[in-house]
């Protein structure tokens, strides 16, 4: 115990100044796509593996089915290539057609449910048939250097204590009718948080989830793109709809 502490003490803080402080990415990082002035070439959305791109016109890409490869990059002529921006998350569905610029980033809960959540929000989080690889970068959430908790967050393991739920994954034909029980047990109000390109569209598993992310009927309050989307874009998206990040 006396060496844990010590070690402990040793290694010194390891929570990131988040949002007060300046991120530091990896330079392998792949954020919102910025478009060139030129149009693309002949056959440029066959080549991407998810069809999220435009068949013509000026260049439209569909964040919500985005698997932030960078295959467009190579093929597109200089048309798309990906910045360095986190901020991601939007308030619906239409919002992730990205035409170039910025996006609406995801607006905060009403004022009567920021005083429900905004203080103390339960999630439950759904594995609706993933890879692991967006379920592995909520976990990291936990962990000291984002320390979820200290902004009231936190994961439970039963919906009747959430406050909504965080679902990754396609949500295959065997998830569908455990995802819809599951919702039906969160207590009203609740919030329905899409994370990952699989939970919005499908995502590379489109052609085989047979609803091809979560079902029209479960109303969504939050989709933060990605695959996985990187643990400062979740955050980032999170503490947006409570209203605790308005820049």
């Amino acid at each position: 115990m006396i060496k844990a502490l010590i070690e402990r003490l040793r290694q010194k803080e390891r929570t990131i100044e988040f949002p007060g402080g300046t991120p530091v990415l990896p330079e392998r990082f792949r954020g919102l796509p910025a478009f060139g002035a030129g149009r693309l070439p002949a056959g440029s959305p066959a080549q991407c593996p998810v069809g999220a791109i435009s068949e013509d016109g000026p260049v439209l890409l569909d964040l919500g089915k985005c698997i932030f490869c960078g295959r467009c990059e190579k093929f597109s002529g200089g048309a798309i290539s990906f910045g360095r921006d986190y901020r991601l998350a939007v308030s619906d569905r239409r919002s992730l057609l990205h035409r170039g610029g910025e996006l609406a980033l995801a607006r905060a809960l009403d004022e009567k449910s920021r005083a429900i959540f905004g203080r103390s929000l339960k999630l439950r989080q759904v594995s609706a048939g993933g890879c692991n690889a967006c379920e592995a970068d909520v976990n990291v959430l936990g962990t000291p250097v984002f320390d979820l908790g200290r902004f009231g967050v936190q994961f439970v393991a039963s919906p009747r204590h959430a406050d909504g739920l965080l679902i990754t994954g396609p949500v295959t034909k065997n998830m569908e009718s455990a995802l819809r029980a599951t919702y039906d047990a969160v207590p009203e109000p609740k919030i329905v948080i899409a994370a990952g390109a699989c939970a919005i569209s499908g995502g590379i598993y489109s052609g085989h989830a047979e609803t091809r992310g979560i079902p029209a009927d479960i109303p969504v309050s939050l989709y933060i793109p990605g695959c996985p989307p990187h643990p400062l874009t979740i955050l980032d998206g999170i503490l947006r709809l409570l209203g605790k990040i308005n820049r």
